[in-house]
């Protein structure tokens, strides 16, 4: 059973995605609430496998919730649901810590993919952005996320998001320990994280193992 919560100030577009979402075996929508006063208040007591958070949605706006909810709530994943340009705010959704972007224009259809991918730590993105974003053929990785990574530095990652230890990664890659350490920092400095879990979840995310 996916266990949902949803955040968003519109009281309709709350019942609605409430009752897509009831209507299907294996979804369970815990609660609503209108805003992130409420939503952290709910969290006290609730444990979401999905969290649905609208991007403006009242108190404190989509990207610092974002931020909030990857310190405080790190096992809760977050699909953000806006009426906002994908363009614009998509991929900045996701380095800062959300693991899908779905418009509210898009498809009724879409919401019930998009938890479930989400839900199972992958990332999800509408195929019309994807095709904006030029995703490599065949992938799921957007070129423009990785385009500031390294050849090595995406073989470091790998190697880490497969458990790797830094003495191990180290061997198979032939570089000493410390430089293995500075890929680490780098990587984190570019993928806008602060510690390993969240490196790893956006390994993860983007299907990297």
């Amino acid at each position: 059973m996916i266990k949902v919560l949803i955040a968003d100030s519109h009281p309709i577009i709350r019942m609605g995605v409430t009752h897509v979402l009831n209507s299907v075996s294996g979804f369970e929508v815990l609660d609503s609430v209108s805003s992130t006063t409420e939503l952290f208040s709910k969290l006290e007591n609730l444990t979401p496998d999905v969290l649905i958070l609208e991007m403006d949605i009242p108190d404190i706006n989509g990207i610092a919730t974002l931020r909030k909810m990857k310190k405080e709530h790190p096992e809760v994943k977050v699909l953000m649901y806006s009426s906002q340009s994908e363009d614009v705010y998509a991929l900045s959704t996701i380095r800062a810590g959300a693991f899908g972007y779905l418009s509210k224009t898009s498809d009724i259809d879409y919401i019930i993919t998009a938890v479930k991918k989400v839900s199972e730590g992958n990332m999800f993105i509408t195929n019309e952005l994807a095709q904006r974003l030029a995703f490599d053929e065949g992938t799921q990785k957007p070129r423009r996320f990785f385009r500031k990574l390294s050849a090595r530095e995406i073989e470091v990652l790998k190697l880490l998001a497969s458990g790797k230890r830094n003495k191990d990664v180290a061997q198979g890659l032939n570089l000493n320990e410390k430089t293995v350490s500075t890929y680490k920092a780098r990587l984190m400095k570019k993928l806008n994280v602060d510690n390993m879990v969240d490196l790893l979840q956006q390994a993860k995310a983007l299907e990297l193992y």
